[in-house]
Protein backbone atom coordinates (compact mmCIF):
# COMPACT_ATOMS: atom_id res chain seq x y z
CA UNK A 1 0.00 0.00 0.00
CA UNK A 2 1.74 3.08 -1.12
CA UNK A 3 0.89 6.14 1.40
CA UNK A 4 3.92 8.41 0.68
CA UNK A 5 4.64 11.01 3.02
CA UNK A 6 0.86 10.96 4.44
CA UNK A 7 -0.14 11.21 8.09
CA UNK A 8 -1.03 8.48 10.31
CA UNK A 9 -3.79 9.80 12.81
CA UNK A 10 -3.97 8.21 16.36
CA UNK A 11 -7.45 8.20 17.74
CA UNK A 12 -8.27 7.14 21.38
CA UNK A 13 -12.22 7.34 21.87
CA UNK A 14 -13.96 7.46 25.02
CA UNK A 15 -17.59 7.95 26.20
CA UNK A 16 -16.74 11.96 26.66
CA UNK A 17 -13.45 12.44 25.42
CA UNK A 18 -11.41 11.95 22.18
CA UNK A 19 -7.69 11.51 22.45
CA UNK A 20 -6.05 12.29 18.95
CA UNK A 21 -1.96 12.66 17.57
CA UNK A 22 -0.95 13.45 13.96
CA UNK A 23 2.16 10.80 13.22
CA UNK A 24 4.86 11.25 10.58
CA UNK A 25 5.48 7.79 8.96
CA UNK A 26 9.38 8.10 10.30
CA UNK A 27 10.93 5.32 11.68
CA UNK A 28 10.03 5.68 14.61
CA UNK A 29 6.89 7.69 13.98
CA UNK A 30 6.96 11.38 15.00
CA UNK A 31 4.21 12.88 16.61
CA UNK A 32 3.40 16.76 15.71
CA UNK A 33 -0.01 17.62 16.52
CA UNK A 34 -1.99 16.35 19.57
CA UNK A 35 -4.98 16.97 21.80
CA UNK A 36 -8.01 16.17 22.70
CA UNK A 37 -11.51 16.93 23.23
CA UNK A 38 -13.32 16.80 26.92
CA UNK A 39 -16.32 17.00 28.58
CA UNK A 40 -18.39 15.97 25.45
CA UNK A 41 -22.08 16.45 25.80
CA UNK A 42 -21.58 18.99 28.38
CA UNK A 43 -21.44 23.06 28.30
CA UNK A 44 -17.77 23.72 28.49
CA UNK A 45 -16.86 20.87 25.82
CA UNK A 46 -13.57 22.44 24.34
CA UNK A 47 -10.34 21.01 22.02
CA UNK A 48 -6.87 21.55 23.40
CA UNK A 49 -4.06 20.74 21.24
CA UNK A 50 0.58 21.21 21.43
CA UNK A 51 1.55 21.39 17.90
CA UNK A 52 4.75 20.42 18.52
CA UNK A 53 6.51 22.09 15.16
CA UNK A 54 5.80 25.50 16.01
CA UNK A 55 5.52 25.15 19.75
CA UNK A 56 1.81 26.42 19.28
CA UNK A 57 -0.62 25.24 22.17
CA UNK A 58 -4.50 26.57 22.46
CA UNK A 59 -8.14 25.78 23.09
CA UNK A 60 -11.01 26.13 21.39
CA UNK A 61 -15.16 25.38 22.38
CA UNK A 62 -16.56 22.91 20.84
CA UNK A 63 -20.61 22.69 20.28
CA UNK A 64 -21.21 19.22 20.64
CA UNK A 65 -24.53 17.25 22.45
CA UNK A 66 -22.84 13.74 22.10
CA UNK A 67 -19.90 12.28 20.65
CA UNK A 68 -20.84 12.39 16.54
CA UNK A 69 -20.65 15.96 16.69
CA UNK A 70 -17.64 16.31 18.43
CA UNK A 71 -15.80 13.78 15.98
CA UNK A 72 -17.37 15.92 13.36
CA UNK A 73 -15.72 18.63 14.77
CA UNK A 74 -12.57 17.21 14.87
CA UNK A 75 -12.36 15.69 11.67
CA UNK A 76 -13.09 19.19 9.78
CA UNK A 77 -10.20 20.97 12.23
CA UNK A 78 -7.62 18.33 11.61
CA UNK A 79 -8.22 18.72 7.52
CA UNK A 80 -7.30 22.35 8.26
CA UNK A 81 -3.84 21.68 10.57
CA UNK A 82 -2.35 18.93 8.74
CA UNK A 83 0.28 19.66 6.11
CA UNK A 84 -0.06 16.52 4.35
CA UNK A 85 -3.98 14.16 3.81
CA UNK A 86 -3.90 11.07 6.48
CA UNK A 87 -2.26 7.60 5.17
CA UNK A 88 -4.75 6.15 7.61
CA UNK A 89 -6.37 5.80 11.08
CA UNK A 90 -5.64 4.05 13.65
CA UNK A 91 -8.52 3.25 16.62
CA UNK A 92 -7.87 1.86 19.92
CA UNK A 93 -10.69 -0.75 20.76
CA UNK A 94 -10.90 -2.12 23.69
CA UNK A 95 -12.46 -4.92 23.35
CA UNK A 96 -12.08 -7.35 20.15
CA UNK A 97 -13.25 -10.82 21.62
CA UNK A 98 -11.91 -13.24 18.96
CA UNK A 99 -10.05 -10.87 17.41
CA UNK A 100 -6.98 -10.19 18.99
CA UNK A 101 -4.36 -8.52 16.54
CA UNK A 102 -4.60 -5.45 14.89
CA UNK A 103 -6.39 -5.69 11.45
CA UNK A 104 -7.77 -3.18 9.03
CA UNK A 105 -11.11 -2.36 9.80
CA UNK A 106 -14.07 -4.02 7.23
CA UNK A 107 -17.97 -4.60 6.96
CA UNK A 108 -17.04 -8.18 8.73
CA UNK A 109 -14.82 -6.78 11.75
CA UNK A 110 -17.16 -3.74 12.61
CA UNK A 111 -19.96 -6.38 12.25
CA UNK A 112 -18.35 -8.47 14.90
CA UNK A 113 -17.81 -5.05 17.20
CA UNK A 114 -21.04 -4.15 16.70
CA UNK A 115 -22.29 -7.46 18.34
CA UNK A 116 -19.69 -7.41 21.39
CA UNK A 117 -20.94 -3.63 22.14
CA UNK A 118 -22.92 -4.60 25.32
CA UNK A 119 -19.56 -6.22 26.80
CA UNK A 120 -17.90 -2.71 27.14
CA UNK A 121 -21.22 -0.28 26.88
CA UNK A 122 -18.79 2.82 28.01
CA UNK A 123 -16.28 2.35 25.15
CA UNK A 124 -17.04 -0.05 22.42
CA UNK A 125 -20.22 1.78 21.20
CA UNK A 126 -18.00 5.24 21.18
CA UNK A 127 -15.60 3.59 19.35
CA UNK A 128 -17.73 2.38 16.56
CA UNK A 129 -19.11 5.41 15.97
CA UNK A 130 -16.24 6.97 15.24
CA UNK A 131 -14.53 4.68 12.78
CA UNK A 132 -18.36 4.66 10.60
CA UNK A 133 -18.16 8.64 10.93
CA UNK A 134 -14.26 8.42 9.43
CA UNK A 135 -15.99 6.16 7.21
CA UNK A 136 -18.77 8.25 6.05
CA UNK A 137 -16.31 11.31 5.45
CA UNK A 138 -13.88 8.99 3.36
CA UNK A 139 -14.64 5.92 2.22
CA UNK A 140 -11.48 4.76 1.00
CA UNK A 141 -9.88 5.67 4.02
CA UNK A 142 -7.66 3.06 5.55
CA UNK A 143 -8.74 2.20 9.20
CA UNK A 144 -7.47 0.15 11.54
CA UNK A 145 -8.44 -1.36 15.29
CA UNK A 146 -5.67 -1.31 17.37
CA UNK A 147 -6.86 -3.97 20.16
CA UNK A 148 -5.96 -3.34 23.28
CA UNK A 149 -6.61 -7.51 24.24
CA UNK A 150 -4.13 -8.25 21.56
CA UNK A 151 -1.16 -7.92 24.35
CA UNK A 152 -2.33 -10.77 26.83
CA UNK A 153 -3.10 -13.06 23.93
CA UNK A 154 -0.23 -15.04 25.38
CA UNK A 155 -1.87 -15.66 28.96
CA UNK A 156 -1.72 -19.24 29.25
CA UNK A 157 -4.95 -21.31 29.57
CA UNK A 158 -4.78 -21.45 33.19
CA UNK A 159 -5.01 -17.43 33.54
CA UNK A 160 -7.37 -17.33 30.61
CA UNK A 161 -9.92 -19.67 32.29
CA UNK A 162 -13.40 -18.63 34.07
CA UNK A 163 -14.40 -21.22 36.76
CA UNK A 164 -18.27 -21.26 35.04
CA UNK A 165 -19.66 -24.21 32.96
CA UNK A 166 -18.19 -24.85 30.11
CA UNK A 167 -20.61 -23.81 27.80
CA UNK A 168 -20.17 -19.94 28.52
CA UNK A 169 -16.37 -20.23 27.01
CA UNK A 170 -17.83 -21.09 23.80
CA UNK A 171 -19.58 -17.77 24.05
CA UNK A 172 -16.11 -16.11 24.37
CA UNK A 173 -16.28 -15.91 28.03
CA UNK A 174 -12.97 -16.05 29.38
CA UNK A 175 -10.22 -13.57 30.76
CA UNK A 176 -8.86 -11.23 28.37
CA UNK A 177 -6.91 -8.22 29.68
CA UNK A 178 -6.94 -4.94 28.70
CA UNK A 179 -4.50 -1.79 28.54
CA UNK A 180 -2.44 -3.72 26.31
CA UNK A 181 -1.05 -1.07 24.05
CA UNK A 182 0.11 1.05 27.40
CA UNK A 183 1.72 -2.45 27.86
CA UNK A 184 3.24 -3.04 24.53
CA UNK A 185 5.10 0.63 25.06
CA UNK A 186 6.02 0.32 28.46
CA UNK A 187 7.94 -3.17 27.54
CA UNK A 188 9.51 -1.17 24.37
CA UNK A 189 10.33 2.19 26.71
CA UNK A 190 11.88 -0.14 29.46
CA UNK A 191 14.12 -2.23 26.73
CA UNK A 192 15.29 1.44 25.40
CA UNK A 193 16.36 2.43 28.79
CA UNK A 194 17.22 -0.54 30.69
CA UNK A 195 17.85 -2.68 28.02
CA UNK A 196 16.62 -6.24 26.76
CA UNK A 197 17.58 -7.84 29.71
CA UNK A 198 15.69 -5.77 32.02
CA UNK A 199 12.54 -5.87 29.65
CA UNK A 200 12.63 -9.90 29.35
CA UNK A 201 13.31 -10.59 33.10
CA UNK A 202 10.41 -10.77 35.47
CA UNK A 203 8.47 -7.73 35.13
CA UNK A 204 5.56 -6.21 36.77
CA UNK A 205 3.51 -3.34 35.63
CA UNK A 206 0.91 -1.48 37.52
CA UNK A 207 -0.97 1.07 34.82
CA UNK A 208 -2.68 3.12 37.43
CA UNK A 209 -4.91 5.94 36.53
CA UNK A 210 -8.80 5.85 36.50
CA UNK A 211 -8.84 2.65 35.03
CA UNK A 212 -6.33 0.62 36.08
CA UNK A 213 -4.64 -2.65 35.86
CA UNK A 214 -1.58 -4.66 36.76
CA UNK A 215 0.52 -7.07 34.18
CA UNK A 216 2.73 -9.53 35.55
CA UNK A 217 5.15 -10.11 32.08
CA UNK A 218 8.08 -13.13 31.86
CA UNK A 219 10.37 -12.98 28.82
CA UNK A 220 8.70 -9.85 27.15
CA UNK A 221 5.06 -11.36 26.87
CA UNK A 222 2.29 -11.25 29.58
CA UNK A 223 1.39 -14.37 31.83
CA UNK A 224 -1.35 -12.60 33.72
CA UNK A 225 -3.28 -9.47 34.17
CA UNK A 226 -6.05 -8.40 36.55
CA UNK A 227 -8.68 -7.29 34.22
CA UNK A 228 -10.56 -9.83 33.07
CA UNK A 229 -13.74 -10.25 30.62
CA UNK A 230 -14.44 -6.72 30.42
CA UNK A 231 -12.23 -3.70 32.09
CA UNK A 232 -14.80 -3.18 35.19
CA UNK A 233 -12.56 -6.78 37.00
CA UNK A 234 -9.52 -6.05 39.01
CA UNK A 235 -8.16 -3.77 41.34
CA UNK A 236 -10.37 -0.85 42.59
CA UNK A 237 -10.39 2.21 39.84
CA UNK A 238 -11.90 5.84 40.22
CA UNK A 239 -15.02 4.59 39.51
CA UNK A 240 -15.14 0.98 38.76
CA UNK A 241 -15.15 -1.87 41.76
CA UNK A 242 -12.81 -4.30 40.32
CA UNK A 243 -13.10 -7.75 41.43
CA UNK A 244 -16.13 -8.39 44.16
CA UNK A 245 -17.87 -11.20 45.33
CA UNK A 246 -20.49 -12.40 43.26
CA UNK A 247 -22.86 -12.59 45.66
CA UNK A 248 -22.62 -8.76 46.11
CA UNK A 249 -23.75 -8.18 42.69
CA UNK A 250 -26.87 -10.50 43.52
CA UNK A 251 -27.79 -8.60 46.31
CA UNK A 252 -27.87 -5.80 44.68
CA UNK A 253 -30.01 -6.99 41.86
CA UNK A 254 -32.66 -8.70 44.21
CA UNK A 255 -32.57 -5.85 46.66
CA UNK A 256 -32.59 -2.94 44.59
CA UNK A 257 -34.52 -4.40 41.59
CA UNK A 258 -32.08 -2.74 39.30
CA UNK A 259 -32.12 -2.93 35.18
CA UNK A 260 -29.63 -4.19 33.34
CA UNK A 261 -29.13 -0.29 32.24
CA UNK A 262 -28.89 0.44 36.11
CA UNK A 263 -27.02 -1.79 37.20
CA UNK A 264 -23.68 -1.17 34.07
CA UNK A 265 -24.44 2.72 35.38
CA UNK A 266 -23.48 1.58 39.25
CA UNK A 267 -20.62 -0.65 38.23
CA UNK A 268 -18.91 1.74 35.72
CA UNK A 269 -19.66 5.02 37.36
CA UNK A 270 -20.49 5.23 40.62
CA UNK A 271 -18.58 2.70 42.62
CA UNK A 272 -14.97 2.61 42.87
CA UNK A 273 -12.58 5.22 44.66
CA UNK A 274 -15.95 7.48 44.45
CA UNK A 275 -18.35 5.00 45.43
CA UNK A 276 -15.81 4.36 49.19
CA UNK A 277 -15.00 8.12 49.20
CA UNK A 278 -18.41 9.42 48.44
CA UNK A 279 -16.92 12.50 46.90
CA UNK A 280 -14.41 12.05 43.88
CA UNK A 281 -12.94 9.36 41.96
CA UNK A 282 -9.74 11.49 41.83
CA UNK A 283 -6.57 10.29 43.34
CA UNK A 284 -5.32 14.05 43.86
CA UNK A 285 -8.52 14.95 45.30
CA UNK A 286 -8.68 12.13 47.87
CA UNK A 287 -4.93 12.87 48.89
CA UNK A 288 -6.02 16.15 49.38
CA UNK A 289 -8.86 15.32 51.91
CA UNK A 290 -7.60 12.08 53.11
CA UNK A 291 -6.34 14.02 56.59
CA UNK A 292 -9.60 15.42 57.35
CA UNK A 293 -11.94 12.82 55.76
CA UNK A 294 -11.73 9.43 56.72
CA UNK A 295 -14.15 8.30 53.66
CA UNK A 296 -10.67 9.74 51.13
CA UNK A 297 -8.90 8.18 53.59
CA UNK A 298 -10.04 4.65 53.45
CA UNK A 299 -10.40 4.85 49.85
CA UNK A 300 -6.69 5.86 49.16
CA UNK A 301 -5.82 3.02 51.61
CA UNK A 302 -7.68 0.53 49.87
CA UNK A 303 -6.40 1.53 45.94
CA UNK A 304 -2.57 0.79 47.46
CA UNK A 305 -3.53 -2.21 49.43
CA UNK A 306 -4.73 -4.07 46.54
CA UNK A 307 -1.80 -2.94 44.35
CA UNK A 308 0.45 -4.03 46.55
CA UNK A 309 -1.77 -7.73 47.25
CA UNK A 310 -1.33 -8.23 43.35
CA UNK A 311 2.38 -6.96 43.32
CA UNK A 312 2.93 -10.34 45.75
CA UNK A 313 0.47 -12.64 43.94
CA UNK A 314 2.42 -11.56 40.76
CA UNK A 315 5.77 -12.08 41.89
CA UNK A 316 4.76 -15.71 43.15
CA UNK A 317 3.17 -16.11 39.26
CA UNK A 318 6.75 -14.96 37.69
CA UNK A 319 9.12 -16.71 40.19
CA UNK A 320 10.67 -13.78 41.58
CA UNK A 321 10.40 -10.29 40.33
CA UNK A 322 13.32 -8.26 38.65
CA UNK A 323 11.77 -5.00 37.46
CA UNK A 324 8.77 -3.02 38.89
CA UNK A 325 7.32 -0.22 36.46
CA UNK A 326 4.28 2.32 37.66
CA UNK A 327 2.70 4.35 34.66
CA UNK A 328 -0.97 6.10 33.70
CA UNK A 329 -1.55 9.26 35.74
CA UNK A 330 -1.46 8.01 39.08
CA UNK A 331 1.54 5.88 38.42
CA UNK A 332 3.46 8.10 36.82
CA UNK A 333 2.88 11.35 39.03
CA UNK A 334 1.51 10.37 42.78
CA UNK A 335 4.62 10.07 44.66
CA UNK A 336 2.64 9.01 47.79
CA UNK A 337 1.10 6.48 45.96
CA UNK A 338 4.15 4.82 44.81
CA UNK A 339 5.38 5.37 48.16
CA UNK A 340 2.40 3.20 50.12
CA UNK A 341 2.28 0.25 47.79
CA UNK A 342 6.26 -0.02 48.16
CA UNK A 343 6.12 0.28 51.71
CA UNK A 344 6.76 -3.19 53.02
CA UNK A 345 7.93 -4.92 49.82
CA UNK A 346 11.59 -4.84 50.64
CA UNK A 347 11.29 -8.77 51.50
CA UNK A 348 10.89 -8.83 47.47
CA UNK A 349 13.42 -6.78 46.86
CA UNK A 350 11.78 -3.00 46.51
CA UNK A 351 12.94 -0.16 48.03
CA UNK A 352 12.97 3.49 46.98
CA UNK A 353 14.76 6.82 46.79
CA UNK A 354 12.47 9.04 48.30
CA UNK A 355 14.01 11.84 46.69
CA UNK A 356 14.07 10.33 43.25
CA UNK A 357 10.50 9.53 44.03
CA UNK A 358 9.11 13.03 45.10
CA UNK A 359 10.71 14.49 41.96
CA UNK A 360 8.66 11.88 39.70
CA UNK A 361 11.89 10.67 38.81
CA UNK A 362 12.89 7.77 35.54
CA UNK A 363 14.48 5.67 38.24
CA UNK A 364 13.07 5.55 41.88
CA UNK A 365 15.31 2.36 42.90
CA UNK A 366 17.33 3.18 46.38
CA UNK A 367 21.02 2.24 45.71
CA UNK A 368 21.03 -1.07 47.79
CA UNK A 369 18.20 -2.76 46.81
CA UNK A 370 17.75 -5.56 44.02
CA UNK A 371 14.58 -4.71 42.29
CA UNK A 372 14.62 -1.64 39.55
CA UNK A 373 11.52 0.51 40.31
CA UNK A 374 10.87 3.15 37.26
CA UNK A 375 8.21 5.05 37.06
CA UNK A 376 7.60 5.67 32.69
CA UNK A 377 5.24 7.60 31.00
CA UNK A 378 3.07 5.74 28.90
CA UNK A 379 1.64 6.73 24.73
CA UNK A 380 -0.67 4.55 23.86
CA UNK A 381 -1.33 6.95 21.22
CA UNK A 382 2.24 6.45 19.37
CA UNK A 383 1.59 2.45 20.08
CA UNK A 384 -1.39 2.93 17.37
CA UNK A 385 0.90 4.62 15.20
CA UNK A 386 3.57 2.09 15.10
CA UNK A 387 0.95 -0.42 14.74
CA UNK A 388 -0.75 0.85 11.77
CA UNK A 389 2.50 2.32 10.28
CA UNK A 390 3.38 -1.52 10.36
CA UNK A 391 0.63 -2.83 8.71
CA UNK A 392 0.39 -0.34 6.30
Amino acid sequence: MNTGNKNILAVNGGSSSIKFSLYTQDEPPAKWLSGKITRIGLKDTELTFTNNRNKEKGQLPVKAEGLSEAAVFLIDWLGQQADAPLAAVGHRVVHGLQHRQAAFIDDVLLGDLQRISTYDPDHLPGEIELIRLFRSRDPGLPQVACFDTAFHSTLPRVARLLPIPRRYEEQGLQRYGFHGLSYAYILEELTRIAGPAAAGGAVIVAHLGSGASVAAVKDGVSVDTTMGFTPVGGLVMGTRPGDLDPGVWWWLLDNDKLSATAFNQLINHECGLLGVSETSPDMKDLLDRESTDVRAAEAVQLFCYQVKKTIGAYSAVLGGLDTLVFTGGIGERAPAIRSRICAGLEYLGIGLNQRANAHDELFLSAEDTRVGVYAIPTDEEWMIARIVKHLL
